[in-house]
């Protein structure tokens, strides 16, 4: 087992890997910004350290000081959480070149991975089901786009190989408008990436948003704990996920998930990770693999009873997956709610002073959340305080247990998302499942 790791992030998921490592016997050390000096998982690390000022940049984002941390600590390993430097392949790469363990899958895979045609190309080849698209980067060849575009129909969606985050996209509805939005988007891309690759892929009209999470040890060994419908999101973020995924033919479920526990082995992928699909008319369509811990993973652990962060610590410490997918039995329903320090009409971000928390709990509650009375949170940084999951029997409990859940939680000083949470949990469409991803931007518009 790894002797002592650097929790190279902040917040909830912070507080959420410093639990896993005290209940397997790892020591912490917990790494901040100097606007972070009151976090909560600071008092409870066996060491911290400055790594910088305010900005990210310097601090979370800031390659040898996160390393200069280990070094000087005698850490053995750093987790990196999820987003700041999670993905960033030359982070891996470095962690690994300066004689520690990355917790997460190795630097090749996570540049795989976060380039979307090679992506979309490792899994044809393991048979993972794609959309309809240019099977590869666009060339300058203009009849050529233009040829594969007719072929696969208008609406068609321009992506950036080097995007995420609904970042390095563009729809094209009509074929006069299609070879200025390449430029366009390339041109763009090259800016925001420092890689102007792009592709061309069917767009889905009204899509899902459904992701398998998988746990795979490098050594042979990958199983999937399920899948989460994250459909209920504002500009391309995630606001409400639940697991497992309502509506979907069992057969169906069974046949991708089985296709993404076969792609890891080919991969030789190690950790924890997500397929992110969208699902349309009966039908999965690959969009991303995220190579890292999700915010979502609580849902996942409620109906699995497996604890994602501590496989990764173990997966990262050389041992085998400690079940084999004959072992997962799934139970019951969950949901997570994000819950943001923001204006709930105008989701401007609202920092500031927590004068009051009050938790929700009762059976079925856990709340995910580093801030408490008194705390401040900083302006620089997402927007991010608290993640409450509901847990019950069957998606109608589950659901009924977090509107009580949101009722109960009392945060004063700032303003928080909780009464658009209030009002999605009892909306009719939702209540009923299955919304698609516009669905949120269509209500809030109206």
């Amino acid at each position: 087992m790894l002797d002592k790791v650097v929790i190279a992030n902040r917040g909830e998921i912070a507080l959420r890997i410093l639990r896993a490592c005290k209940e397997l016997g790892i020591k912490t050390v917990a790494v901040h910004s100097k606007a972070d000096a009151d976090l909560m998982h600071l008092h409870l690390a066996d060491e911290s350290v400055c790594i910088g000022p305010n900005s990210p940049t310097e601090s979370y984002l800031n390659i040898p000081a996160i390393i200069s941390a280990a070094e000087v600590t005698h850490a053995t390993g750093i987790h990196p959480g999820y987003g700041f430097l999670s993905e960033n392949a030359d982070f891996a790469e470095q962690v690994e070149k300066s004689g520690f363990t990355f917790i997460g899958p190795s630097a090749d895979v996570i540049r795989l991975m976060g380039d979307k045609v090679s992506a979309i190309a490792a899994m044809q080849k393991a048979g993972v089901p794609t959309v309809p698209g240019s099977d590869g980067s666009l060339t300058n060849d203009n009849q050529k786009t233009l040829s594969i575009a007719r072929k696969i129909g208008y609406p068609v969606i321009i992506k950036a190989a080097g995007g995420g985050g609904g970042r390095g996209m563009r729809v094209v509805h009509e074929e006069a408008e299609l070879i200025s939005s390449v430029a366009l988007t390339k041109s763009e891309a090259g800016a925001a990436f420092n890689n102007d690759t792009v592709y061309l892929e069917k767009f889905l009209q009204n899509p899902r948003h459904v992701e398998f999470q998988v746990l795979a040890d490098g050594q042979g060994n990958a199983i999937h704990l399920g899948d989460r419908d994250c459909s209920l999101q504002r500009r391309h973020q995630k606001v409400i996920e639940e697991a497992p995924a309502p509506y979907i033919p069992e057969d169906k479920r069974q046949e991708v998930a089985s296709a993404c526990t076969r792609a890891c082995i080919e991969l030789g992928y190690r950790g924890a990770g997500t397929f992110e699909f969208l699902y349309e008319d009966g039908e999965f369509y690959f969009i991303e693999m995220n190579t890292r811990v999700q915010v979502e993973h609580p849902v996942t652990e409620m109906i699995s009873g497996i604890d994602i962060v501590k496989e990764q610590l173990r997966i990262a410490s050389g041992m085998p997956l400690s079940v084999k997918q004959e072992d997962i039995e799934l139970k019951g329903h969950a949901f997570e709610c994000r819950i943001n320090a923001e204006d709930p009409k105008t989701f401007m971000p609202s920092p500031g002073n927590v004068k009051q928390f009050h938790a929700p709990g009762g059976n079925g509650i856990r709340v995910d959340s580093h801030i408490y009375n008194g705390y401040s949170v900083p302006p620089y940084y997402d927007s991010l305080i608290a993640k409450i999951i509901s847990y019950g029997p069957d998606r109608e409990t589950a659901l009924l247990r977090m509107k009580n859940a949101l009722d109960e939680t009392v945060i004063e000083g700032i303003k928080t998302n909780i009464p658009l949470h209030q009002e999605l949990v009892t909306d009719p469409y939702f209540k009923e499942g299955g919304v698609s991803i516009h669905y949120l931007e269509k209500k809030l518009a109206d």
